[in-house]
């Protein structure tokens, strides 16, 4: 059964950073594609950020140069450190999975599994 399960959530201010860790269970990070989303109040759930299997990582224009996603195989853990942190951040994180390195994979639509989330504050 795979589980993913976010956290390092919080209440931050402005120019801050902070450091989202999704602890997988049931996969091979190194066979997934591992994405992050984010869902603010009455918004949809945008793309944040992804790392195929092989490695390679890519993100959205509004995080690019202030997120970075990496991955500790041996802790099964896929992290996502957020510096420079705005208001406009403030959502509810979730990382996500699939198999393999989808073409897609800056669409929800494409992941399988899905984490609970972990709420980001950002204070002006």
């Amino acid at each position: 059964q795979v589980r993913l399960v976010e956290s390092g959530g919080g209440l931050v201010q402005t120019g801050d950073s902070l450091r989202l860790s999704c602890v997988v269970s049931g996969l091979s990070l190194s066979s997934y594609t591992m994405g992050w989303f984010r869902q603010a109040p009455g918004k949809e759930r945008e793309f944040v950020g992804r790392r195929w299997s092989g490695g390679t990582t890519g993100y959205a224009n509004s995080v690019k140069g202030r997120f970075t996603i990496s991955r500790d195989n041996a802790k099964n853990t896929v992290y996502l450190q957020m510096t420079s942190l705005k208001p406009e951040d403030t959502a509810v994180y979730y990382c996500a999975a699939v198999p393999g390195s989808t073409s897609s994979a800056t669409m929800a639509a494409a992941y399988l599994h899905w984490g609970q989330g972990t709420r980001v504050t950002v204070s002006s």
